[in-house]
């Protein structure tokens, strides 16, 4: 199974109204210090995909922009029609919606 796949497998077990952080994947995919790669690997997914992509985030608890307003905007849309709330700081409370496998 390739790096891809696995990061693909766990995100896809994510339920909605919980988040993972891209370090947390990476570990769960048993692909330890390679957030960054779950992030790659996230953000060239095909617009068709059953991926819930939304469900990851930065460790900080923040969407990561990548630097188009529009889809750092969507993103908190997709998570806040799961039941997400957002804090004033616009970040999400990992305490409440992080995801314990």
């Amino acid at each position: 199974m390739s790096s891809y796949d696995k990061i693909y497998e766990v995100v896809k077990r994510i339920p909605a109204g919980k988040v993972a952080t891209y370090g947390q994947v990476a570990e769960i995919a048993g692909l330890p210090r390679q957030a960054r790669l779950v992030g790659y690997t996230l953000h060239n997914l095909k617009a068709d995909s059953d991926i819930p992509w939304q469900r990851v985030i930065n460790s900080k608890g923040e969407i990561s922009n990548y630097g188009e307003l529009e889809w750092t905007q969507y993103h908190r849309i997709l998570l806040e029609c799961e039941g997400i709330k957002f804090l004033a700081n616009n970040r999400i409370n990992l305490k409440i919606y992080r995801w314990q496998e």
